[in-house]
Order: C-alpha cells, then structure tokens, then sequence
C-alpha cells in the first residue's frame, strides 16, 4: 500500500517518490519510470492531478520491483527533502479560530465566543519553504515572529459547491504546515495576509500522508528547542475538514494542489505572558501522528 509521496533533491535534480515500507528510503519516480517503461509525471503536483490513475501506475511500478529488486531505494539521509509542493501553483487557505482553546488565547474572557462561520484567510505562495530550510526572522521588519502548527489538507481533484458527504472525496492527502506569523504587522494591518506572508513564512512538509492511509484524527505536537508549546488532537476541532471543504468551495472552485491549513491549537508564543516568540538559532518541531516532523531553524 503507497502510504507516503513526497518531493526530494539528489544531487541537484528535484523529483519525487514514494517511502519504502519502514520509512527509511525512497523510490524515486525517475528510476522507477526507466526501470518498468511506466510513464509517471515529472513533478508531485503533476502526479496528484492524475488522481487514482496514476496511484494505479505507481502501485503497478512499485509491485514489479518487489519481484525484481531493480531499484533500490535512495536512503533519507543522502537526499534533501522538500516541500511537497516546492513551487506553488495553488493556493494556501488558512483558517483561524478552529481550536476553543485557541481562541480562549486571544479572548480573555470567561466564555469566549465560537466562530459561527469559519475565519479564512491565505499566504503567499512564495512563503513555502520544505523542512529543514531555515525560516527568516525578517528583523528589519518584525520583532514578533510566531509559529503554528498545523495539518494541512491537500486537494486532489477539481470542485466546488461541494456537500460535506462527499468532501473527503476531493481529499489527496495530509502534510505538516508551520504558519508563521509576524505578531505586529498581524496587529497592525488588521487583514491577515502581509504577517503571514513574509519570505520563508509558510514551512511545509516533509511528506504527504495519502488519505486513504491516514488516520480518523491527528494529533499535533510543536515543540521549539525541545519544549512542548502545543499538544492537541483534531478530534477538538471546531469546524471539521468535510465543513471547510464545503465552506471553501462555496463558489469557488478547488483545485488539484490547493492547500487547506486547518487551524492552529493553543500554546502559540503569543499566548504566553510573557510571549514567546521565536528568534534567531531557535528550533520548531511540528510532529502529526502519522505523518512525521517538520523541522525548521530561525536563521541567525
């Protein structure tokens, strides 16, 4: 069963693949096209748009070379993984508020209201780095910095108006998302988009959970410098994945490659008094059970 895709540099050529069974390798899907005459496409978002026609493909690669052994997978630890999706061509929609506690954060009051309707908002495309790569503090420009952690949600094929029923049919896959924030030029510009946009602002990775291999519910845990921020599970959801399926695609139609943002838990530095932001030499770890650990170093 192909459980987990994902984008990867060796030696200076960007392609994809598919993780060996213990996770410990790569497939990669230019040795596996020459090997078994199979054509797969040259990109990952290429291959999502193929849908199940191409996971057929793949399954078939992979199924042969279990009998013939010819390609041996690359392992992790001599390839640069990148963002699933190194360069955007989609959007990156975001939702806020989607965690109680979360909101109970910024809203100090002893009943804090829960949204009605989903708070939605996006970020560069431009912003998306993949693991490892360092994420710019921006000192010039903010003092502020934040991290969020979060599942990602994304889609598979084209739709819209569509019904919470048949949401999760528009579902390739999951993968780790870190929304950084710039606090004050959040604050200060009101709209959302400039301080959550800024170069390197949107870390993504490092693989994709296929949907039909991912669990009912995830947990997410961040950690910077070793310390747990936040600890929570997606079952606290407040609007769940099929609902903001269905709100994002109310006249407007999702495409293979868009990206979903499900919201962040509490435990944000913001929401420590006093707050804790991150700064230069500063390590976020974003684990999803499931998926794996996105890992990024604020840049000195």
């Amino acid at each position: 069963m192909i459980k987990k895709l994902l984008t990867f540099e060796d030696m200076g050529l960007v392609q994809w693949g598919v993780l060996n069974e213990d996770e410990t390798g790569v497939y990669g899907a230019i040795a596996l096209e020459e090997a078994f005459f199979t054509p797969l496409p040259e990109t990952l978002l290429e291959f999502i748009r193929q849908g199940n026609d191409g996971l057929l493909a793949l399954a078939d690669a992979l199924e042969q070379n279990e009998k013939t052994q010819a390609v041996k997978a690359k392992p992790l630890g001599t390839i640069r993984v990148m963002a699933p999706i190194p360069h955007m061509e989609r959007n990156v929609f975001c939702i806020g508020k989607n965690y109680a506690e979360h909101i109970a954060e910024f809203d100090k009051t002893a009943m804090p209201d829960v949204p009605k309707y989903p708070l939605i908002f996006t970020k560069a495309t431009s912003s998306v780095i993949g693991p490892d790569d360092f994420i710019d503090p921006h000192k010039n420009v903010t003092n502020a910095v934040d991290y969020e952690g979060e599942l990602a949600v994304i889609i598979g094929k084209e739709g819209s108006d569509i019904p919470v029923s048949e949401a999760m049919d528009y579902v390739y896959g999951f993968t780790i998302l870190n929304d950084v924030t710039a606090r004050d030029l959040q604050a200060n510009h009101v709209q959302w988009f400039h301080g959550k946009s800024l170069d390197t602002f949107c870390p993504m990775g490092p693989y994709v959970l296929l949907r039909d291999a991912a669990p009912d519910t995830f947990d997410v845990v961040t950690k910077v410098n070793g310390e747990v921020r936040q600890d929570a599970s997606t079952g606290e959801f407040i609007f769940t994945i099929p609902q903001l399926i269905q709100t994002i695609s109310q006249g407007t139609t999702l495409l293979p490659g868009d990206v979903i943002a499900t919201g962040t838990p509490s435990g944000v530095g913001v929401g420590f008094n006093p707050p804790k932001y991150i700064h230069s030499g500063d390590v976020v770890e974003i684990s999803i059970s499931g998926i794996g650990t996105l890992k990024n170093t604020v840049k000195k």
